[in-house]
């Protein structure tokens, strides 16, 4: 029994005696998207409260104000860390029950962390039990995310046609600056509104508790969505040849390469990512003396500029290949590296912003592509697995320690040329490793199933 992939709307094969209910791609993506940009808006508003407000309300005062951020920037580590260890249990189970349970899962866990994180007391009502708590449940809300990014890629990747998988599967990841998006007005408009007392006693949890209401929106939506065929027709073959789905143990020794090289291909974006939108809200606001709302308002036109460049560099990747596609979105990044610090330090806003446009921009060409990427390497009895945990190990030696990294070397050298070095090299080793993957674009997911039971 095989099963169609190359519809926008799921065909009717079945796995059993019953016909199974089928979702059009539009409702996938929308499903999908809905989910993803509730749970970046949590992640990204922790990270904007890293900056802001974290290193003085939940950690002791020392007189300089960097060792405030970078203490919570270490807390803000943490969510990374959680995300594999998400990735492989969520992938785990998503791989032998299915993604959309998974996902609904993910979702609730996630939003729970981040609104008890805007019941917080600092560090002035709970002492050093105010970090442990927030660590605890930024390390949930890691956790939580680590699944999402899997389940919801591969639940579009799996329903989409080949012919057009880049662009679908770029929907999801569009989702993180629409996320991000969210967060920043958020934050944007509290800021404003409030004065600097407010802000820093309650406006800032306002953000948190917001969540609530976001996840409930995207929980009702996802919830109308089934499974893929081609992953109903896995699961039916390991219930046939009495098979459990693979383990994170048997994807690494059955494709060791490929987790290795997509590993390596993504720290050169993801660094430079969160060096964007984490360490240039401190740069700008505690070394070049620009305006929170100002550094924030450029962050806010960035994002809404990469959700087309997002969707322009899946489009970009089933035309020219996955590859190809990538290394454009490389290319641009290493024009913004050149360009970044030289205009964060004029301070002036519109030059600030326009590198923040080419840089944020360009890395969401890189980035998009992966969607597909990641769910053509690796066949549908481990694709969550294998998928879940690559892209969340490369989060945590790349993303994770960025913006910590980013501001040691600036206390240290008191300069921004080390902090250019350091993206430059993850830049190098990203496209050495990205030249050595094979390329996937037009790739029939069936095929890749029998390549793996092949191998086996």
């Amino acid at each position: 029994m095989s099963s169609r992939t190359d519809s926008s709307v799921d065909p009717t094969a079945t796995a059993g005696a019953d016909k199974p209910k089928t979702s059009p791609i539009r409702k996938v993506v929308a499903a999908s998207m809905a989910g993803t940009v509730a749970e970046w808006y949590e992640f990204f508003i922790y990270g904007t409260a890293a900056t802001l407000v974290f290193g003085t309300l939940f950690f002791p005062i020392t007189g300089n104000p960097l060792d405030g951020i970078i203490a919570a920037f270490s807390t803000y580590a943490v969510g990374f860390i959680a995300r594999p260890l998400g990735g492989i249990v969520f992938g785990h189970f998503g791989d032998r029950y299915g993604r959309k349970k998974l996902l609904q899962f993910s979702l609730l866990l996630v939003g729970g962390s981040t609104f008890l994180m805007g019941c917080l007391p600092g560090f002035d009502s709970w002492g050093y039990a105010a970090p442990i708590a927030l660590v605890l449940l930024r390390f949930i809300q890691g956790f939580a995310l680590g699944g999402e990014w899997g389940g919801a890629v591969l639940l579009i990747s799996e329903h989409s046609p080949k012919e057009k998988r880049g662009f679908y599967a770029s929907f999801p990841q569009a989702a993180a600056p629409v996320g991000n998006i969210l967060a920043t007005v958020v934050i944007l408009v509290l800021s404003t509104v409030l004065d600097d007392d407010s802000f820093m006693a309650w406006g800032w949890r306002v953000a948190f508790w917001l969540s609530a209401f976001i996840v409930f929106i995207g929980w009702m939506i996802r919830r109308t969505i089934e499974d893929a065929p081609v992953f109903r027709e896995a699961l039916r073959k390991q219930e046939t040849e009495q098979q459990n789905a693979a383990s994170l143990r048997e994807v690494i020794r059955l494709y060791p390469g490929t987790v290795v090289k997509t590993i390596l291909m993504r720290l050169g974006e993801n660094t430079s990512y969160y060096i964007m939108i984490v360490f240039s809200i401190t740069y700008a606001t505690t070394t070049v003396g620009m305006e929170r709302g100002d550094i924030l308002m450029a962050l806010f036109i960035a994002n809404v500029v990469q959700i087309v460049t997002q969707l322009w560099g899946g489009s970009l990747s089933d035309r020219f290949g996955r590859k190809n596609a990538i290394l454009i979105g490389y290319a641009g990044i290493a024009i913004w590296l050149v360009t970044f610090f030289p205009a964060m330090d004029t301070g002036n806003f519109w030059l600030v912003t326009a590198s923040l446009v080419v840089g944020i921009g360009m890395q969401g060409v890189a980035y998009a592509p992966q969607g597909a990427l990641f769910s053509e390497v690796f066949p549908t009895r481990m694709r969550y697995t294998g998928a879940g945990f690559t892209y969340q190990v490369a989060s945590i030696i790349a993303g994770s320690i960025a913006p910590m990294v980013a501001a040691f070397l600036l206390s240290q050298a008191g300069h921004w040329w080390p902090i250019a070095i350091y993206l430059g090299v993850t830049i190098v080793i990203s496209i050495i490793a990205l030249l050595s993957l094979h390329e996937t674009k037009g790739v029939q997911l069936e095929d890749v199933d029998r390549e793996e039971e092949a191998r086996r």
